[in-house]
């Protein structure tokens, strides 16, 4: 694995608290960034799919950028989500990041519209031709309904497009090949979003993670990288099991009332509620959130994963 990029480490994708009338929370904001950077986060990504970028309206995803670099005050870099459905809208999220102070944007396929593979490729070019801070691509096809070439990467990324790419794909073969790749491009970096087979995927070569889970365990997955990074696999394997326990509070929500982005995401704000780091677990609707029965499910994984309780 590789040391020296750009971005490396543990990058969680941060969680936007809402309050209990469905507004953002601010000062919980400003808690989950100082829980993240008290973890060891290596860095911040605000407005991705934890951070339920879709649901929001462009002016409370502006309002969350000024929050999460604000409390962030330049210790980390601050990687911010254009995700959108089309190129200019892309672009015009990614000039409004870059303006609020945002050291990066991560940009997704297109999605809704039916896209070719050279339209993709022409969909990152003009994002990073349009602004002046670092483009990381975004895999994640379960969201967007089209997986990234690995080839198109790279090539992406030899021509100077493409600073990094965010692997939440959960094709194991196509991140390795793109790990490959990615040993002749110094400064390129890979990083996994699959959170439960981070120490593979640090095996494989990634540069780093951006774990959901790793807003509720930060400490966890920088130890679990600290091991990987100096080669103790022992270690990081222990630590991975572990955070594969903690994960089990996914599964906290009844079954067949509510999506799994609504049972993993509202599972993830309860355990940060539980943790006292968070005022509630409102999620944005459609979404719902856990109930008094499910959020005990969530408090008995923390105690067994060892986390403290407020």
């Amino acid at each position: 694995m590789t040391t020296s990029t750009t971005y490396s480490g543990v990058i969680p994708p941060v969680v936007t608290p809402l309050t209990a009338d469905g507004e953002l929370d601010t000062a919980s904001l400003e808690r989950v960034v100082g829980h993240l950077l008290d973890g060891g986060a290596s860095g911040l990504f605000a407005l991705g799919s934890s951070g339920e970028t879709a649901y929001l309206t462009p002016a409370e995803q502006d309002e969350v950028i000024k929050v999460i670099t604000s409390a962030a005050a330049g210790r980390v870099p601050v990687l911010v989500g254009a995700i959108e459905t089309t190129t200019n809208r892309a672009i015009e999220r990614a000039r409004a990041a870059a303006g609020l102070g945002a050291d990066a944007v991560v940009a997704t396929a297109p999605f809704y519209t039916r896209t070719h593979p050279t339209e993709i490729d022409r969909h990152f070019r003009d994002i990073a031709a349009a602004v002046d801070v670092p483009l990381l691509a975004y895999d994640v096809p379960v969201c967007v309904h089209s997986k990234l070439d690995p080839e198109m990467l790279l090539a992406l990324a030899a021509d100077g497009v493409l600073a990094g790419v965010k692997d939440s794909s959960g094709d194991d073969g196509s991140f390795r090949r793109l790990a490959i790749g990615a040993r002749g491009l110094p400064g390129f970096s890979v990083l996994t979003g699959h959170e439960l087979v981070v120490d593979a995927m640090m095996l494989s070569g990634a540069d780093g993670s951006v774990p959901g889970l790793g807003n509720v365990d930060p400490h966890g997955y920088v130890r679990l990288h600290q091991a990987a990074v100096r080669g103790d696999w022992a270690a990081a394997t222990a630590e991975q099991d572990r955070l594969v326990a903690l994960f089990d509070i996914v599964g906290a929500a009844a079954p067949g009332t509510a999506s799994a982005t609504a049972a993993g995401l509202g599972a993830f704000k309860t355990a940060l509620m539980l943790r006292g780091v968070i005022a509630t677990n409102v999620m944005s609707p459609p979404m719902r959130r856990l109930d008094a029965a499910e959020t005990s499910a969530v408090a008995a994984h923390l105690d067994r994963a060892g986390l403290s309780r407020a």
